[in-house]
């Protein structure tokens, strides 16, 4: 025992880097970002704070009782929160991985030194969920500024933000890594993060959409997403079972995993 307390703070530290080389990846993205945390930190309050007042406020005053007998503010603010960890999730998972791969060369950099592929993935993935749980964190802030918080249940959204991240996260990995143009990428937004956005029960309840595009809203992860911090924040049940709620986002994360992986493979390993 006192002979590990000899050990330099530096040394051990180098020990679990070893032990655990995703941690490396994972160390680089943070040394870089930490140069550039500051230009994000005014918007990361501001954005929440202008989206509630903007949606809650502004559209709820004329939404006079409420959706399900819930003030519109509160009802949309855990969807706002499921929404963010899904935009920086996908920002995150797009130009970033593709320009690893086709500008900076980032990755192949990486693939160069003993490095695994999963390694290379895995550390990059867990940048990409730290920004979720920050930006979902200052979202969750100014929720409990404006009362919408109704449940000590509420603190459960923090582990589900970082559950919808990875589940959106994944796959868009495996998309980034498969495609050789950003123009595919505004694609990706247009089809198919907008609609989701709009459409996955974030500003109304998605009982009132037609049945056919009640079903696409059930089968995207971010209705799951929305249900689960809805139900947290209120303090009610979802309208799904909780387990399948999280066996559905988990399904996501291990299908998205398997397509990353063997896109990163393709690519890094000649």
């Amino acid at each position: 025992m006192a002979l590990l307390e000899t050990v330099p703070a530096s040394r051990q530290r180098a020990g679990a880097v070893g032990r655990f080389p995703a941690l490396a990846v994972l160390e680089y993205h943070l040394v870089a970002y930490r140069r550039t945390w500051r230009a994000g930190v005014f918007s990361s309050f501001l954005l929440p704070l202008l989206t509630m007042i903007g949606f809650g406020v502004g559209v709820g005053a004329y939404v006079d009782s409420g959706v399900g007998g819930v003030p519109y503010l509160d009802f949309i603010v855990p969807g706002l929160i499921a929404s963010t960890a899904l935009q920086v999730a996908v920002g995150e998972s797009t130009w970033p991985v593709l320009g690893n791969f086709e500008w900076i060369k980032l990755y192949f950099a990486q693939a160069a030194t003993p490095l695994r592929v999963g390694d290379i993935l895995a550390g990059h993935l867990g940048f990409v969920l730290f920004r979720v749980l920050t930006s979902s964190l200052s979202f969750l802030l100014v929720a409990a500024l404006f009362g919408t918080l109704h449940s000590l249940w509420a603190l459960a959204t923090l582990p589900l933000v970082l559950l919808i991240g990875a589940a959106l996260a994944v796959p868009v990995f495996a998309y980034s890594s498969s495609v050789r143009s950003d123009s595919y990428l505004a694609l990706l937004f247009r089809f198919a993060v907008i609609p989701m956005t709009l459409f996955a029960g974030v500003f109304f309840p998605v009982e009132s959409l037609p049945v056919a595009l009640r079903w696409l809203a059930y089968a995207s992860p971010l209705w799951h997403g929305v249900d689960l911090c809805r139900a947290a924040t209120l303090g009610v049940a979802p309208a799904w079972s909780v387990p399948g709620h999280l066996l559905y986002l988990a399904g996501w994360v291990a299908v998205g995993w398997w397509l990353a992986h063997s896109a990163f493979r393709r690519r890094l390993v000649i």
